[in-house]
């Protein structure tokens, strides 16, 4: 049982957590969160404006989605790089600024081949913030509470999809796009009064190899580490860019009552997931554990994604209810990333949060190319129901081998 803080503790903590530093980070990942699913919510609106319909819309939804894809796996090893050799804030920025006038670039396609490149433009924007926000949080606050820092960037962030959802419904996916690239060029604006972490600056004075991928590969402990951290988050990533990105699909396969709108089911999965961060972040300060409450939520994705896709759902309320659940089991997305940070030194720390992250959700070209391959002979259902527990087997296998990090100091570096 863990003593309640007294009130003035309790002030330094809330006092920390509301650091320009922690706001930045946390508002960044509202953006980007904002634009990565304001896509899921659009995709049907915007192909048809296009000229897209039929069966087409998946074929051509799915290109579109792995070139983003593309672009966050390549994006997540620059900006990675970048962010332990010339600092957090570099990549914080710069990221912001790509995908923020990639944004308002999106809202100007007139052809399929344009979307397609712009949102590869997107995508290499996108990969650089979150890994970037979570290193720089975790290296300012105490480890005591920097639990508590990383589930504020994940509530916001969660919080940027909900937000897509809405500004779709209100205005046209045009104007949608041009939305989210002014909410990032208008976050720029604080960048001026934002430090730079302790840590790294500290790191900055010794002479050693920083951001060098090829220490990840030279070291067999290193590597597995790093190839563990991936394969922990890719439950996550199955759910959202297959059951959910595609759940108008699947409703017409589970014969509903109504049609699925994609935008809506979006939206109540990340409702879901806004709940699912709070408890995660909250319960793993509780019980002094990452891994157990990533367990935990591993286990209710498994519960939620049976009933999904085996349950008897007819009914389009229940669906979209069985969405939410999903959202609040994906609520570890951020407890991953933290434990990924604290796996490894400062000078490679900012290569490996941002990469695990896009590695994960590139994952996505590969899931759904298997989704895909499997679904002549075994059908939507099926195929999505082999895809889904293979990746929640192999995600609770990497679990057990990794290392618990909820007390570990990060003031260390990787030789």
């Amino acid at each position: 049982m863990i003593t309640p803080a007294p009130p003035s503790t309790n002030r330094t903590v809330i006092s920390q957590l509301l650091q320009l530093p922690v706001l930045v980070a946390a508002l960044g990942y509202l953006v980007d969160m904002y634009d990565l699913f304001l896509f899921s919510v659009v995709r049907v609106p915007s192909l048809k404006a296009l000229g897209v319909d039929g069966d087409r819309l998946l074929s051509e939804g799915i290109l579109l989605l792995n070139a983003q894809m593309a672009g966050m796996l390549i994006g997540g090893i620059f900006w990675g790089v970048l962010g332990d050799k010339r600092g957090r804030l570099s990549v914080l920025f710069g990221s912001i600024l790509l995908y923020s006038l990639a944004n308002i670039a999106n809202g100007f396609v007139t052809s399929l081949d344009q979307y397609v490149l712009l949102r590869f433009i997107a995508g290499l924007g996108l990969a650089g913030e979150l890994g970037a926000g979570i290193t720089l949080v975790t290296e300012i606050l105490p480890k005591e509470i920097r639990g508590y820092g990383t589930t504020l960037v994940a509530t916001m962030g969660v919080l940027g999809a909900i937000l897509a959802y809405f500004m779709a419904d209100l205005f046209d996916w045009r104007i949608s796009y041009f939305i989210g690239g002014g909410m990032g060029l208008l976050l720029l604006v604080l960048r001026f009064n934002v430090l730079e972490s302790g840590l790294f600056l500290n790191s900055q004075r010794k002479e050693l190899s920083r951001g060098n991928v090829l220490m990840l590969f030279s070291n067999r402990k290193r590597l597995v580490k790093y190839i563990q951290s991936i394969l922990v988050g890719l439950p996550i990533w199955f759910v959202v860019g297959i059951l959910i990105t595609f759940s108008p699909e699947f409703g017409k396969a589970l014969n509903l009552s109504e049609p699925v709108v994609a935008g809506k089911a979006v939206m109540l999965s990340f409702s879901g997931q806004v709940l699912g961060d709070l408890v995660s972040g909250f319960l793993s300060q509780s019980l002094q554990s990452r891994k157990r409450v990533i367990r935990l939520f591993m286990l209710a994705s498994l519960a939620f994604m049976l009933v999904y896709l085996l349950g008897p759902v007819h009914d389009i309320t229940l669906f979209y209810a069985v969405c939410v659940c999903l959202g609040f089991a994906n609520g570890y997305w951020t407890l991953f990333i933290t434990i990924a940070a604290e796996l490894f030194g400062t000078n490679l720390r900012a290569t490996v949060a941002t990469t695990v992250p896009n590695f994960v959700r590139g994952a996505t070209i590969p899931l759904s190319a298997l989704f895909i391959q499997l679904k002549p002979a075994l059908g939507t259902i099926y195929s999505a129901l082999t895809v889904g527990l293979l990746t929640l087997v192999v995600a609770l296998v990497a679990l057990a081998f990794l290392e618990e990090t909820f007390t570990k100091d990060l003031d260390y570096v990787e030789e």
